[in-house]
């Protein structure tokens, strides 16, 4: 339903690091700055991990994302200030740094991961919308949730406001475990039983990230669908595969 795609994605295995922004704002505003904060993190992250080294600790690998965050959020800011046309853009942000035995799971708005680990789904990040606000607050229910008319109002995005926090969480990692990570563009249209049982289905990471996309077309696909799968592999439990796909309009 949309004319241009907004979202952007990037997996880079050197790194050990996944990236997915879904980008808002008026004329093209909403895929520059998702572009942005994906192309200034990646950059601003290798540098730091080429110093650092693979064996930084997880401490230091969160000030650095931190430090990269600031960065994007920064360029789009003054970028939006510059230039009519952008003015107001921002982006929701979700990643993964992979490093030995565990991940660093962080985020912006309403873009989410989820871990597949044997027979169980679990959703790693928590978002930042109105409509998270008012469930927690227990003002509405579930049911209402579901058919709220706020369901896209995000309290936190890269481009609003001078200083913006990434939430951070690590989480341990095993052999096999599988990573997601999408736009709400997924999240809203296809739920939780059905992402696990497409998952859980005997096929590759391409295959399922492409049917992924496919099912939340069918399910109405009213916004950019972006699909990051990553597994982890069996050494040092970096994500030894990972499939993409930028979606639909």
């Amino acid at each position: 339903m949309r004319a241009n795609n907004e979202d952007t994605i990037a997996y880079d295995p050197g790194l050990g690091l996944v990236l997915l922004a879904d980008g808002m704002g008026g004329y093209n505003g909403g895929e520059v700055a998702s572009g942005m904060a994906v192309a200034l993190l990646q950059a601003s992250f290798g540098r730091w991990l080429a110093h650092a080294g693979p064996s930084a600790n997880p401490r230091a690998v969160r000030r650095a994302l931190q430090a990269g965050t600031d960065e994007a959020n920064t360029a789009i800011l003054e970028a939006g200030v510059a230039n009519l046309q952008l003015q107001g853009m921002g982006t929701t942000l979700v990643l993964a740094a992979f490093g030995p035995r565990r991940v660093i799971v962080g985020h912006i708005g309403d873009s989410r991961c989820y871990r597949l680990r044997e027979d169980r789904l679990e959703l790693l990040t928590r978002d930042h919308s109105l409509l998270q606000e008012q469930l927690d607050a227990g003002a509405i229910t579930p049911e209402q949730a579901s058919l709220s008319p706020h369901r896209n109002l995000v309290t936190r995005a890269l481009g609003i406001e001078r200083h913006v926090e990434l939430e951070m969480h690590e989480h341990n990692v095993k052999a096999g475990d599988v990573f997601l990570l999408c736009s709400d563009g997924l999240s809203e249209m296809v739920p939780d039983g059905q992402l696990f049982t497409i998952l859980l289905q005997q096929t590759g990471l391409s295959e399922k990230a492409t049917l992924l996309v496919a099912t939340a077309n069918e399910n109405g696909g009213k916004d950019n669908i972006s699909v990051v799968l990553a597994r982890a592999g069996s050494s040092s439990s970096d994500a030894a595969q990972a499939s993409g796909s930028p979606g639909s309009d």
